[in-house]
């Protein structure tokens, strides 16, 4: 069957209707992220769909070109969030990503990578240093979740509640978890992701978003903000104040989320990609959950193996400094560097 790759200019409805309808699809593959990059981050959107001899969408790919002279030059699918990469038939994938190639060949990017959530069967280099977590439910049932909890975590669930944590969700505890989130990457030594994304995807998929919030005598201390979509929901960023650290609010806030995906009918809950090993990963695993490899695909590999990292030599002094700077002004710089780190 002979495809035609072009840069996507139709409706959102017949880029969605074909994103739904292949295997693998998640929330960061729908059109509408083109806007949200794109007014909030400044980045040039190349999205691909194959169409065969009728016309039809039978393959798509979300690009996103972001660069800067310091940290480099990327091709991503897609950039800020865990999951992209082609979708559709094998036929389809395959000429998406030749067409890809030629494009990331064309601007000499640094890489072009593309964050697959399964595998593709592309011969190309492939990087499993991240992996998900995810937590199967039994929708309706979050009793039957709860009971399947080691009494380690159950106990610090309690603890949280019996300190007088409580939980909130909906869109206007945005304030609360973006004054935690900014403080929490602070002290991580990490830019911050500007308020105003979060806000822009608010509007944008008003229906898909959960924003949770743990308070402490009207204090903010822990927040959640992420996305459902075909029966999954995804704790896509969430932090915590160090200071609560050993109340265990944090461990309430998971439970929270926890309990409503079960409770809204979903059948797994997605904590989000974490390092192998690492202490993240073994946080996750305490729940219960179960890996899953996530196969990152670099069909392009300038002068880059992979997307930079702050613990790389050449940006380990980056999180020393941005630790020991007041909070003003790491949320006043933090986006205009984020937005350069796909």
């Amino acid at each position: 069957m002979t495809l035609r790759v072009e840069l996507f200019e139709g409706s959102e409805s017949e880029w969605d209707a074909c994103v739904r309808a292949s295997d693998g699809w998640t929330h960061f593959h729908r059109c509408g992220w083109r806007t949200v990059i794109e007014q909030v981050f400044g980045h040039e959107c190349l999205y691909l769909a194959a169409r065969d001899h009728a016309g039809l969408v039978v393959g798509v790919l979300p690009l996103v070109h972001a660069k800067s002279l310091f940290f480099g030059n990327y091709l991503i699918s897609m950039p800020f969030v865990n999951y992209g990469g082609p979708l559709g038939s094998e036929t389809a994938v395959s000429a998406l990503v030749q067409n890809a190639v030629d494009i990331a060949r064309g601007r000499q990017v640094d890489l072009l990578e593309l964050r697959s959530r399964e595998p593709l069967g592309l011969d190309v280099p492939v990087s499993h240093r991240k992996i998900t977590c995810l937590l199967d439910l039994e929708a309706g049932n979050s009793e039957s979740v709860w009971t399947r909890l080691s009494s380690n975590v159950r106990r610090k669930v309690r603890h949280a509640q019996k300190e007088g944590f409580v939980v909130s969700f909906g869109p206007e505890h945005l304030h609360g978890f973006y004054e935690v989130f900014s403080r929490h990457m602070r002290d991580l030594g990490t830019p911050t992701l500007p308020r105003h994304f979060f806000e822009t995807l608010l509007l944008r998929f008003p229906e898909d978003i959960w924003v949770g919030c743990a308070y402490h005598d009207s204090r903010p201390v822990a927040g959640g903000f992420g996305f459902h979509w075909s029966g999954e929901f995804e704790l896509t960023w969430v932090s915590a104040l160090r200071d609560y650290h050993r109340s265990y609010a944090n461990m309430l806030l998971y439970w929270a989320f926890i309990e409503r995906a079960t409770n809204h009918d979903l059948r797994v809950f997605n904590f989000g990609r974490c390092t192998p090993g690492g202490g993240t990963h073994r946080f996750k695993q305490q729940w219960g959950s179960r890996d899953v490899p996530l196969p990152w695909y670099h069909p392009v590999a300038g002068r880059r193996a992979e997307t930079p990292s702050p613990h790389e030599r050449a940006f380990a002094w980056g999180p020393v400094v941005w630790k020991r700077l007041p909070l003003a002004v790491t949320n006043a710089l933090g986006p205009a560097i984020v937005r350069m780190i796909p």
